[in-house]
């Protein structure tokens, strides 16, 4: 199975576990890193809205909290709760400044509609110009 697909079907997975009561928006994020290993996430609502998490700061979190510094791709599914099919999901620009804080431009970003059906993207076409540490 390609690594595309297997971060697909984690982010798939991952959607089940989403805690959205206020948007009803279900997001799973599956996380590579240098070594291979997937650290997973959803997205986590509040009712106060500022304290909600995203899927894939959850799994950038998780991973970095164990001091894994170093990644090669994301894979993102997400959508309306009960949706029969998915659409991309590109993620929010808070996301994307945080992938910049532990990635390079060639990151890979996974946008999943189906285990099938997913874009690949590098973190530089989605935060050109981004602002970062060495800026």
């Amino acid at each position: 199975m390609t690594e595309e697909k297997t971060l697909s079907r984690e982010a798939l997975k991952m959607r089940e576990f989403s805690y959205s009561p206020y948007s009803h928006f279900r997001v799973g994020a599956a996380l590579l890193d240098k070594q291979g290993n997937i650290y997973t996430g959803c997205n986590i609502e509040n009712s106060s809205y500022s304290p909600s998490n995203c899927a894939e700061r959850t799994a950038f979190f998780k991973a970095v909290s164990e001091g894994i510094r170093e990644f090669e791709a994301i894979a993102i599914a997400g959508g309306p709760e009960g949706a029969q099919e998915l659409n991309y999901c590109p993620p929010c620009g808070v996301c994307r400044q945080v992938m910049r804080e532990f990635c390079e431009d060639d990151f890979k970003i996974i946008l999943v509609k189906s285990e099938e059906e997913y874009k690949v993207f590098t973190l530089g076409e989605l935060l050109p110009q981004s602002f970062w540490a060495d800026f």
